[in-house]
C-alpha cells in the first residue's frame, strides 16, 4: 500500500475534487493505512476539510502536527489508538468516534471532553453535559484539592530566597505527591484524574515559581480557577434510565408479606405499589452476546436532592447505561433527613463496637427490559474489581478498588461504588445472570507488550460463561460449559486462567479460559469434573491449598474435593462430606447449605444446616479427622455458632470480610446481619477443637430504610448477598427488588 498521494485525496473527496483545498469531507477508511501515511504536509493544504474518515486502518497514533484548522467531524473507529491528547490539534472539532480501538479506556473518554471544547457528540453518543462537568466542575474540584494540597504540605518548604535547581526539586516533589494523594472521582478514572492533576499541578507551580523556574522575570504564567458554575446534578449526564429514591429517617416498618415461588428461589410477592419509578429506558441491541454501553450514573441515590455531596457538590444522580439520559430532580426532603443512617446495635454490647455506615446509593439498574416498573429481578453476585498491579503503572493512590461488578436478570454491571457512576453496562437478552467473577490476564499487544487486564466472568441460566475485557469494552467470547445454569464461578488464586463453574447439572468444572492473543483468539479447555450428589449454591477454595482443595455447599450437604491436577482422573467423585447437627441436635449431611466463606485460612462459615444458626467450623482439625479413618462422611469440628434469623427462606447467603475478620449476612426483612469476630479468634486457636456452648450474637444489625418516591414506600426487601471489598470500607447489600444498596464506612 502506498502512502497517501494527492491523487488519492482528489479521488476520496466526497464529491470528488480538483484542489485540495477545496476539499470539505474526505473518506480514507479501509486503505491499511498506518501513521506513516499520513504525512503532515500533504494534510497542511487541506485547509478547509471539515469531515474526514480514517477508519478500518492500521493507525495506532496521528500525526501531531496534521494542520486541519477547519475540521469538525473524525472518524478513526476500528483502529489501533493508544493515545488520544494529539486531538487537541483540532480545537473545533463538534464530533468524534473511535470506538473498537481495544487500547482506549473511559480514561480516554474523559480526556478528550476536557481537551476538545466544542466536542458534542462521542462514538454517537451526546456528551455534551458530561464535558461540561469534566471541564467546570471536575476542574474546580481538582483545582482546589491541589492548592490546597500545596498550602498544606509544600509551602512552608518554600524559602523567601530560593535557587533554580531548589525550584526544580520542589517541583519534582510536588508534582509526584499530587498525583499520589489528591483523588477525586471513581477509581476507574484515576489515570484521568492524576493527568488532571499533573495539568493543575505544573499551572499552578508556574503561577507561584514560574519567575525563578524560567528564570525570565518577566514570564510569569497565572493559573486562573475557573469560576463558572452549573446550575445543579453535576453528574447528571443522562435523560432516560432514572430512579428517584428518598431515604426516610424513621424506623422502618416491619411488615413483610409471604413469599411465592418464583426463578431461582421464592421471590417476594409486591403487592403493594412499585417505589422506586424510573423513566423509560431505551432498549439495548438484541443480540446474544453482553452489549458494553458507555459512562453512565447511578439510577438513584439515598441522599436527597438538597443535600451537600462531601466534595461540595449537588449528590450524584445519573444515569444507567446511557450518557444521553437525563435525571430528573428528586423532591425535596426534610431537612432533619440524615446522612449517617443509624445502625441499630444488638442489646448489652458496647456502643465502642458499633461501626457507623453511611448511605451512598440505592441503585437500581438490572432492570428487565429496561422496564420502569420493575421490582422482581433478584440480584445475586457481587465482586470487586482487582487492583492492576503492571510494574510502572501499579496505581499508587488506590490499595483496593472501588469498582464492583454486580449481575442480575439480564445484565451485568460495573459501578463505582463512591459515585454510583454505573460505568459499563453488558446484557444478554433471556438471560439471567446468576455469577460474576473477575481475574487478571497478562495479554500481549500486536508490538509484543505485556499488558495486564482485568477479564471477568460471567454466567446464569444459560449454563454459558461470557468472557469480557471490562477496558475495552468488549465481550470477546464465551464456553458453553453446563447444559443446566451455573449457580456460581470462581476464579482460582493460584492460577489466573482457572475458573471453577457449578451447575444445576450436579457438576463442578474446571476449565481454562486461555489468555486471548491481540485479535481476541483464545482457546478454552476442560481440565477437570468433579461429580456432585446434588445441586452446588457455593463454591470456596481452601486458602491455605487454594491448588489442592475445593469445597462446596450443596442442597443436600457440605462436600470436599482433591483439585490437584497431578493426579490422572479427570471426573472425581468427593473426598469427604462433613456432618452437621440438625434442629434435633443429631449428626446430618442431608441438609441445604446455601451459605459458604472462609474467614480466614482455616475457619469456614456456613449456613442452614439449622435454623437460625450459621456455623463457625475448622477446615484443617474437620478433614484432618477424615484422614485417621476410612469413612468419607465426617463430623465437621464446630467452634461456634452465630446467631441469625429463624426464617427458612433459602438462598440468602453469606459473606466474610477476613482483613477485618466480619462476617456478614442479609435476612428477608431487609437487615443486614454483622459479626465482628476478632475477639473470638484467639480463643478457638486455645481451644483445641472444643466447642463453644454459647451463640455469638450479631455485633450489630444495618436495617434497611425506608426508599420514599413518588409517595410510595418499598418494603418486603429481602437481602440475597451481602459483600464488603477487602478492606471494609463499602457494603453492598443485593436485594430481591432489583436494589443495590451501597453504604460507606465513615
Amino acid at each position: 500500500m502506498s502512502k497517501v498521494t494527492t491523487e488519492l485525496l482528489l479521488e476520496r473527496a466526497v464529491p470528488r475534487s480538483t484542489r485540495l483545498r477545496k476539499i470539505e469531507t474526505l473518506n480514507l477508511s479501509k486503505l491499511q493505512l498506518k501513521t506513516g501515511d499520513l504525512d503532515p504536509r500533504l494534510f497542511s493544504r487541506l485547509r478547509h476539510l471539515q469531515n474526514l474518515d480514517l477508519s478500518d486502518n492500521l493507525l495506532d497514533k496521528l500525526p501531531a502536527n496534521l494542520s486541519l484548522p477547519d475540521l469538525r467531524v473524525l472518524n478513526c473507529s476500528n483502529n489501533q489508538l493508544e493515545d488520544v491528547t494529539v486531538l487537541k490539534q483540532f480545537p473545533l472539532l463538534e464530533e468524534l468516534n473511535y470506538e473498537n480501538n481495544v487500547y482506549l479506556t473511559t480514561n480516554d473518554d474523559y480526556k478528550v471532553m476536557f481537551l476538545l471544547q466544542s466536542l458534542r457528540l462521542l462514538n454517537g453518543k451526546d456528551v455534551t453535559k458530561l464535558a461540561n462537568h469534566v471541564r467546570v466542575v471536575n476542574s474546580r474540584e481538582l483545582t482546589s484539592k491541589v492548592t490546597a494540597h500545596w498550602e498544606r504540605h509544600f509551602r512552608s518548604q518554600l524559602p523567601e530566597k530560593y535557587s533554580v535547581e531548589h525550584v526544580k526539586f520542589i517541583r519534582k516533589k510536588f508534582l509526584k505527591s499530587a498525583q499520589t494523594h489528591v483523588i477525586y472521582g471513581p477509581s476507574s478514572l484515576g489515570e484521568f484524574t492524576r493527568w488532571r492533576v499533573k495539568m493543575i499541578a505544573e499551572e499552578l507551580l508556574a503561577s507561584m515559581l514560574g519567575q525563578e523556574e524560567n528564570t525570565n522575570p518577566e514570564t510569569q504564567e497565572r493559573m486562573e480557577d475557573n469560576e463558572e458554575e452549573t446550575s445543579e446534578n453535576p453528574r447528571e449526564v443522562g435523560d432516560d434510565d432514572i430512579a428517584q429514591v428518598t431515604l426516610v429517617p424513621s424506623k422502618r416498618r416491619g411488615n413483610h408479606s409471604t413469599v411465592g415461588s418464583v426463578s431461582k428461589r421464592p421471590r417476594s410477592q409486591c403487592n403493594t405499589e412499585e417505589e422506586v419509578v424510573l423513566n423509560p429506558r431505551k432498549s439495548s441491541h438484541s443480540q446474544d452476546d453482553p452489549t458494553p454501553d458507555r459512562p453512565r450514573a447511578s439510577n438513584q441515590q439515598a441522599k436527597v436532592a438538597e443535600e451537600t455531596h462531601r466534595n461540595g457538590e449537588q449528590p450524584p444522580k445519573g444515569q444507567s447505561h446511557r450518557r444521553s439520559s437525563q435525571l430528573t430532580e428528586e423532591q425535596k426532603s426534610q431537612e432533619q433527613d440524615k446522612r449517617v443512617l443509624t445502625i441499630t446495635p444488638v442489646k448489652n454490647l458496647d456502643d465502642k463496637e458499633v461501626i457507623s455506615l453511611e448511605p451512598l446509593h440505592f441503585l437500581q439498574c438490572h432492570s428487565k427490559g429496561n422496564s420502569r416498573e420493575d421490582f422482581k429481578t433478584q440480584l445475586w453476585s457481587c465482586v470487586f474489581e482487582p487492583p492492576l498491579e503492571s510494574g510502572t503503572r501499579k496505581d499508587p493512590v488506590v490499595s483496593t478498588s472501588r469498582t464492583m461488578a454486580t449481575c442480575g436478570g439480564e445484565s451485568v454491571c460495573l459501578i463505582d461504588c463512591e459515585t454510583g457512576i454505573v460505568l459499563k453496562k453488558y446484557k444478554v437478552p433471556a438471560e439471567e445472570f446468576f455469577t460474576v467473577a473477575w481475574t487478571t490476564l497478562t495479554m500481549v499487544t500486536n508490538d509484543g507488550r505485556k499488558k495486564k487486564h482485568n477479564i471477568l466472568a460471567a454466567a446464569g441460566r444459560r449454563g454459558i460463561v461470557k468472557l469480557i475485557h471490562v477496558s475495552a469494552d468488549f465481550c470477546y467470547g464465551e464456553i458453553k460449559a453446563h447444559k443446566k445454569p451455573i449457580a456460581t464461578a470462581c476464579f482460582s488464586p493460584t492460577c489466573e486462567t482457572h475458573l471453577f463453574t457449578a451447575s444445576y447439572d450436579k457438576r463442578i468444572g474446571l476449565w481454562d479460559i486461555g489468555v486471548p492473543d491481540c485479535d481476541y483468539n483464545f482457546k478454552a479447555s476442560q481440565l477437570m469434573v468433579l461429580e456432585v450428589a446434588s445441586i452446588p449454591l457455593r463454591i470456596a477454595l481452601v486458602p491455605s491449598c487454594p491448588d489442592q482443595f475445593l469445597l462446596a455447599g450443596c442442597e443436600e450437604g457440605c462436600f470436599a474435593w482433591d483439585i490437584r491436577l497431578d493426579k490422572p482422573q479427570k471426573s472425581r467423585p468427593f473426598e469427604v462430606a462433613f456432618q452437621f447437627p440438625n434442629d434435633a441436635g443429631e449428626e446430618t449431611t442431608s441438609h441445604r447449605v446455601d451459605g459458604l466463606a472462609f474467614l480466614n485460612k482455616d475457619v469456614v462459615v456456613s449456613k442452614s444446616s439449622k435454623t437460625g444458626s450459621i456455623y463457625l467450623w475448622s477446615w484443617s482439625q474437620s478433614f484432618e479427622a477424615q484422614g485417621k479413618s476410612c469413612q468419607r462422611t465426617r463430623p465437621a469440628l464446630i467452634l461456634a455458632e452465630l446467631e441469625w434469623s429463624t426464617t427458612d427462606l433459602p438462598y440468602l447467603t453469606l459473606s466474610t470480610c477476613p482483613a477485618a475478620e466480619y462476617v456478614f449476612c442479609g435476612d428477608e426483612k431487609g437487615s443486614v446481619w454483622m459479626y465482628n469476630l476478632s475477639k473470638h479468634s484467639s480463643a478457638w486457636r486455645a481451644s483445641k477443637g472444643k466447642r463453644s456452648q454459647n451463640r455469638i450474637a450479631p455485633t450489630q444489625i444495618l436495617e434497611w430504610p425506608e426508599l420514599r418516591a413518588n409517595g410510595e414506600l418499598l418494603t418486603e426487601v429481602l437481602i440475597n448477598n451481602v459483600v464488603t471489598d477487602p478492606t471494609f470500607t463499602y457494603l453492598i447489600a443485593l436485594t430481591g427488588v432489583n436494589i443495590a444498596a451501597v453504604w460507606k464506612k465513615t
